[in-house]
């Protein structure tokens, strides 16, 4: 059985219990259930308490912790004359349904809230921002001399051979453009990507015919496109990059990161990512942390790949995801999501790089989470939210406008 992270939090018991934030047990029209938790209301909930829900591996934390410096007089939404800036900020908050939004600036921390009953120790699900860290972890297994990109995955996973990924590169699989078919549109409820979250025990089993494990079910996808062709975003090309890296890295996922990632980081607390029956990592988007640890790894890349217990990933990996290459941007520029980012935008190495020169950047996930890297202002935001709906053009560019003016008031330099 996969093992839970330790902590000292009372965890729920029975299913009377996993309830929204209240002290007695609910009505049952407001019990937070396997088939309900990604839902609004009751994802507020939820995306708190996943391990409560669904089976997760731990992934530790080292003996040395990342000490933050704090400097929260220099950051604070201010108002104008009328008021208006501090009313707008806290109504983004509000309309954005934001758990928890930190910001470092020169490594300190210049401002932190907590809402929804999010405190400093409380993990939350991270969603696709999962895919960063993903990302990351290959890039050690890459500076380590253990995988390139030019890799065939089949070349790692010989037992994809003669399956839709003979052909397929590692590079394929970091810039989604592989030519896997897999229909993400959450709204549709026989979509591909629900049968994947029952799979993954993140709703349950209704069909007796799908495989019993991730694995398993990778064998089964087919082609629509060629490998190397257009960015289309599919997450599943993560959860097989996933395996590749436990092959590569010679250990389970939860385990590589924990020691390639999250101990060097010197993150503060220990993380989690779900496992389905058979113990495979959703390396895509189950990995739950706490906000500070994720504005620390959003510092490591600002860093240049160098945590607070070491170096985690090379300056040249991080160089690669900003290299701005037109072919990227060409593959990206006619996909549905580039409607959202602003032209010269790309998708690169799990990452959204919006301005490659700045240079900005972010890992992003459903339903609002985010951690942004901008250069030019040497910040980092890591924001965690539920959002009622898994995405929302009109609210991410309601959180960017917002964190544009916010990151507008810093200093160019620590002082």
């Amino acid at each position: 059985m996969p093992t839970p992270p330790n902590s000292e939090r009372e965890r729920p018991q029975t299913a009377a219990d996993l309830h929204l934030m209240e002290e007695t047990p609910p009505p049952p029209d407001r019990l937070v259930t396997l088939e309900n938790w990604q839902d609004p209301p009751f994802n507020r909930w939820g995306f708190q308490h996943v391990r409560d829900l669904i089976p997760t591996a731990r992934i530790g934390r080292g003996d040395r912790v990342w000490e933050l410096e704090r400097d929260e007089h220099e950051l604070v939404p201010t108002e104008t004359a009328d008021g208006s800036r501090g009313i707008e900020f806290d109504r983004m908050l509000e309309d954005t349904y934001t758990d928890g939004l930190l910001v470092l600036h020169c490594g300190r921390i210049v401002y932190e809230r907590y809402v929804n009953g999010l405190t400093p120790d409380t993990t939350h699900l991270i969603m696709s921002v999962s895919k960063s860290i993903t990302s990351t972890l290959v890039g050690s297994l890459v500076d380590d001399g253990r995988l390139r990109s030019a890799d065939l995955v089949t070349d790692h996973l010989p037992e994809l051979a003669g399956t839709s990924f003979d052909g397929c590169t590692v590079r394929d699989l970091l810039d989604m453009r592989a030519g896997t078919r897999f229909d993400e549109d959450y709204d549709n409820l026989e979509a591909d990507v629900r049968v994947y979250e029952e799979i993954c025990l993140w709703r349950p089993r209704t069909r007796s015919d799908i495989p019993a494990d991730l694995c398993s079910y990778y064998a089964t996808l087919e082609n629509d496109g060629p490998h190397g062709g257009e960015f289309r975003y599919r997450s599943i090309l993560t959860d097989v990059l996933g395996w590749v890296a436990e092959r590569a890295g010679g250990g389970r996922f939860a385990d590589l990161v924990s020691d390639r990632v999250w101990r060097p980081l010197g993150a503060e607390f220990d993380a989690e990512v779900t496992v389905d029956g058979h113990g495979n990592a959703m390396a895509d988007g189950g990995v739950c942390c706490t906000l500070r640890d994720l504005a620390r790894f959003g510092q490591m890349m600002l860093a240049g790949g160098v945590g607070g217990s070491g170096r985690v990933v090379s300056q040249r990996w991080i160089d690669d995801i900003l290299s701005g290459e037109p072919d990227l941007v060409a593959a990206f520029e006619g996909s549905e999501d580039a409607s959202d980012f602003p032209p010269g935008a790309y998708y690169h190495n799990k990452w959204w790089v919006v301005d490659s020169a700045r240079p900005l950047y972010a890992g992003l996930g459903i339903n609002g989470q985010m951690v942004l890297v901008d250069g030019a202002a040497q910040a980092v935001v890591a924001k965690l939210s539920t959002w009622p709906e898994a995405w929302s053009g009109e609210r991410f560019g309601t959180t960017m406008r917002a964190l544009r003016d916010l990151l507008g008031q810093l200093p160019r330099s620590a002082t």
